[in-house]
């Protein structure tokens, strides 16, 4: 009799152990539960073209607010504030420069395109790190947008990557001296690239995604 009790126990422990393999299997979830396991959205950023069309529809909304009664702030894409930056007011962006766009990242306005390296003299700033770059590849820009005074602002670079290389941050200004067009104007941090700006924007944040403008108060 105690045998048979003891077969019977033996049985039972087995059945238990089974039964919690099998919930362990694909995590813990308790019984009567059909909760899929938690999972991980990655959000990837959006990159649009940096185009003429895009620097007009920049300039158009920073016009808006030339009106002493009009709006007192404007909005943009990172397209339209990085077209109307590269392709209106400066002008900057390396001869032979192909596929540029820009995205809105945190806090960031980002542009990125392909360029020839010795339109800009990368391979000469760079020296030895140079030496796993090919003749032409994706120069990429973030930073901030600053105004420095009325009438001037700023593109103020804060990471640099050309190819897989990250430029270390002392490097930069010499990078940017390359695709600088004329003297570096006084108030323009060396990291930067000037651009001008009308004289009624008072400022200019990037925040979640956004870029915004603001004019002068009355």
């Amino acid at each position: 009799m105690f045998g048979c009790i003891r077969k019977l126990g033996c049985l039972v422990i087995l059945l238990a152990i089974g039964a919690g393999a099998y919930l362990y299997k694909n995590g813990w979830r308790p019984l009567g539960s059909d909760a899929a396991p938690k999972t991980t959205v990655v959000v990837r950023p959006l990159w649009e073209p940096i185009t003429a069309l895009n620097a007009e529809r920049g300039r158009r909304q920073v016009e808006s607010l030339r009106e002493s009664r009009g709006p007192v702030f404007a909005n943009l894409t990172g397209a339209e504030a990085a077209s109307y930056i590269f392709l209106s007011a400066t002008r900057q962006l390396p001869k032979g420069a192909e596929h540029a766009t820009a995205s809105v990242q945190n806090n960031e306005l980002v542009v990125r395109a392909e360029v020839p390296l010795a339109e800009f003299g990368a391979k000469k700033v760079l020296g030895p790190l140079a030496g796993i770059l090919g003749d032409k590849d994706t120069l990429l820009l973030g930073g901030h947008i600053n105004i420095v005074q009325p009438g001037l602002g700023e593109f103020q670079v804060t990471r640099l990557k050309v190819g897989k290389l990250t430029v270390p941050s002392p490097l930069i200004p010499r990078l940017l001296s390359e695709l600088r067009k004329g003297e570096r104007p006084v108030g323009v941090a060396p990291n930067a690239l000037p651009m001008p700006v009308p004289e009624f924007i008072s400022d200019v944040r990037i925040v979640n995604g956004r870029i915004t403008v603001y004019k002068n108060s009355p």
